[in-house]
């Protein structure tokens, strides 16, 4: 939860209530959803099947294990997690990442360490339900030898094959940007130190085993503490440790607890994420140097942090895994396993039911020092059965598709399934009204057959599975997870033994164009391929060709395009599509105008945006106008600015200059620098392109 200058972090620092507490008496399971209102409210949703999205890796649902759980390795936990579908495992937990040593089975500073969860242990567990593991190399008390001594007993002498490392857990909360919540012994905390030792530890790591992924720490864009720079850096958290380690590493880790006053912001903040991860990836193209390309992101820890064991908590849980994976990301890992019940958590959900305030999937059985007591010891919370659900609409290999919704409380995904059908799961987020959700499609046409459904609602204790509704309209209750499992029609078959393209990459991207390139389909002929652009649920035809790449043009300067490709065979019919690929059109490479926009400081909720502009034609330029939009909903521009005049009409912005600095001489004989306060809710990017008296000008930035 990165929310201010001085976060706290304790839930899941050093400490777990303990875990060995007798399981409480007379709990029982809460009844059925409310019944719906006779007339539900309409909502429409589309979803476009020839918008790819990516495909659902096999890292992609993971879970937070913690050595502090004693009952991480017990034969319940293995039915369980095996039950949930959990692919990934990661070890040792949280901030216990930066103090614990495995081959002691020891943690720096005192913390607790249960018996029966040592690393053996932990894969044991791992290997059982067939996940993999993702473990956090000590870097806070560590060393690089330390780490590459695991990485030796993992992979060679006991031959685990664990292929993702991660080098600390939130090193920036060491104390070096003022609160301070992580261990970090070294003498220096600043990112510039922890950007070199990532170097020396994936330097020692791979040199035992080449093929392992080694991951570094990134701050959540426009979150604390992006955007700020320490006294011993040049730049902030992101810029630093990018530029250094970016040729060392192989992915990205970022942790995702979203701001949230309520459980209606909480369950809203998700739509921030989207932002959020392209400025990130943004950041790695940027600072990465030539290995940016091959930089994944890892979201290793989320949970909704609002009454996470509520089915506030299941929405959050069903919406974010969906939003982050759509985005880029290959592996996301809920926080955590079991937690325990604090002893003042305890709060009133919208729904009327109980938050013990256990940020745990499962419950820990254990009763605070007032005598309120949580379920039994394994009794899964509304997160178990929400991330149980993510396996019923997309399993790995599963291709996520474009799906939206006309109002923002009933949140949607669906994916082509390798089976040949289609899955959509409808997220009501209303803890009050039912909807009635008219489905519509494009790319795709369903059975007419009714459909299986997969439900969880309010106070439920199960996933449901009922023949309801039909392919074109469905009822979803308040705080409910419904998954519509839909076959195509018999009358308009799309199956294809074609492969959808391979992912696209752009190259020789310019103010005006773009080739995109991908590896061919297989599985047969192709007899062309069709090249769409995405506009949210809706797409465009830009072209087809016979060939495995196709140049864009006519494009606009400064602006984001996301393209993606599906392969025609000989009878027709189309491909699954393939993932997307964006990328933005630069400003002219020359221009009679040059402008610089840099992001000089920030605080989570702010900004500082500084700006320079430069004549660099051959006549002097009196009374100029200086006009951007600012890309994202998320950013604006304060009250707060300096050296020119401001004028504001929603995410557009015109400047126009103070007296003193109305005159740019030809030739860049001078400048006009001016800046402002910008207010922030999640992303930050800067603006594609500015144009000066009309003209678009060679712009550089920083992101």
């Amino acid at each position: 939860m990165l929310v201010s200058s001085t976060p706290t972090r304790g839930r899941r620092r050093w400490s777990l209530i303990a875990l060995t507490v007798a399981l409480a008496a007379g709990f029982t399971p809460g009844g059925s959803a409310g019944a719906a209102a006779a007339n539900p409210p309409a909502v429409n949703v589309t979803v476009n099947a020839r918008e790819g999205l990516g495909v659902v890796p096999e890292t992609a649902y993971g879970l937070n294990q913690a050595v502090w759980d004693t009952n991480m390795n017990t034969s319940a936990s293995v039915d369980l997690l095996g039950r949930a579908g959990v692919r990934m495992m990661r070890y040792p937990g949280g901030s216990y990442g930066d103090g614990y040593h495995w081959q002691t089975h020891t943690v720096s500073g005192g913390g607790y360490v249960a018996p029966g969860t040592d690393f053996d242990a932990f894969m044991h567990t791992t290997q059982a339900i067939g996940a993999q593991a993702i473990l956090i190399a000590n870097y806070g008390s560590g060393t690089p030898q330390e780490a590459a001594d695991w990485v030796r007993y993992a992979n060679v002498t006991k031959g685990y094959g664990v292929k993702y490392w991660e080098i600390g857990n939130e090193i920036f909360g060491n104390g070096y940007y003022g609160a301070n919540w992580e261990l970090d012994y070294h003498d220096s905390k600043s990112a510039t130190t922890y950007a070199n030792l990532v170097v020396q530890y994936a330097s020692a790591m791979k040199a035992v085993d080449p093929t392992i992924k080694i991951g570094a720490v990134v701050t959540d864009p426009g979150n604390w503490p992006d955007g700020v720079v320490g006294s011993g850096d040049t730049g902030d958290w992101n810029r630093t440790v990018l530029s250094i380690a970016g040729p060392s590493i192989d992915f990205a880790i970022m942790h995702y607890y979203p701001n949230h006053t309520t459980a209606a912001d909480v369950l809203q903040q998700t739509k921030l994420l989207a932002g959020e991860l392209v400025q990130l990836r943004q950041k790695i193209d940027h600072y990465a140097g030539p290995n940016a390309a091959n930089i994944g992101i890892a979201v290793t820890e989320t949970a909704s942090n609002y009454q996470s064991d509520t089915q506030v908590g299941g929405l959050f849980t069903a919406d974010v895994y969906f939003t982050a994976l759509e985005n880029g990301v290959f592996n996301i890992d809920y926080w955590d396993t079991r937690n325990g019940m604090p002893d003042n958590g305890v709060t009133t959900a919208p729904d009327g039911t109980t938050s013990y305030g256990d940020g745990g999937m499962i419950s820990s059985g254990n009763c605070n020092s007032d005598g309120v007591c949580e379920p039994p010891l394994n009794t899964p919370f509304a997160p178990y059965y929400a991330f149980q659900m993510l396996g019923k609409v997309a399993q790995p290999g599963d291709t996520l598709v474009r799906a939206g919704s006309d109002n923002a409380l009933l949140a949607v995904h669906a994916a082509r399934n390798t089976d040949g059908g289609l899955s959509v799961e409808l997220l009501n987020q209303d803890p009050a009204t039912a909807y009635t959700v008219d489905l519509h499609y494009d790319g795709w046409t369903p059975s007419t057959a009714t459909p299986t459904v997969h439900s969880f609602g309010s106070r439920s204790t199960a996933i449901t599975t009922t023949q309801q509704g039909s392919a074109g309209r469905q009822v979803v209750p308040p705080y409910s997870i419904v998954t519509v499992k839909l076959r195509p029609s018999a009358t308009n078959p799309v199956a294809t033994a074609l492969s959808a393209p391979a992912a696209p990459t752009a190259g020789a991207v310019t103010a005006t164009s773009a080739t995109i390139s991908w590896r061919p389909s297989t599985g047969g002929p192709v007899t062309r391929y069709a090249v769409y652009q995405q506009f949210g649920t809706n797409s465009v035809l830009l072209g087809d060709t016979t060939a495995t790449s196709f140049t864009a043009r006519n494009l606009i300067p400064g602006t984001a395009y996301t393209l993606n490709v599906l392969a025609t065979d000989t009878n027709g019919y189309l491909s699954l599509p393939s993932a997307p690929v964006t990328f933005t059109t630069g400003t002219p490479a020359t221009s009679t105008c040059a402008v610089t926009y840099d992001i000089s400081g920030g605080w989570g909720s702010g900004f500082v945006a500084s700006v320079t502009v430069t004549n660099t034609g051959p006549d002097p330029i009196t009374g100029w106008t200086l006009a951007f939009t600012m890309p994202a909903t998320t950013e604006s521009v304060s009250g707060s600015t300096w050296n020119a005049t401001f004028a504001v009409n929603g995410q557009n912005v015109v400047v126009t200059p103070a007296a003193y600095n109305a005159t740019l001489a030809a030739n860049a004989a001078n400048s006009a620098s001016f800046g402002f306060i910008g207010n922030q809710t999640g992303a930050n990017p800067p603006p594609a392109s500015f144009t000066l008296n009309g003209t678009v000008c060679t712009t550089t930035y920083s992101p």
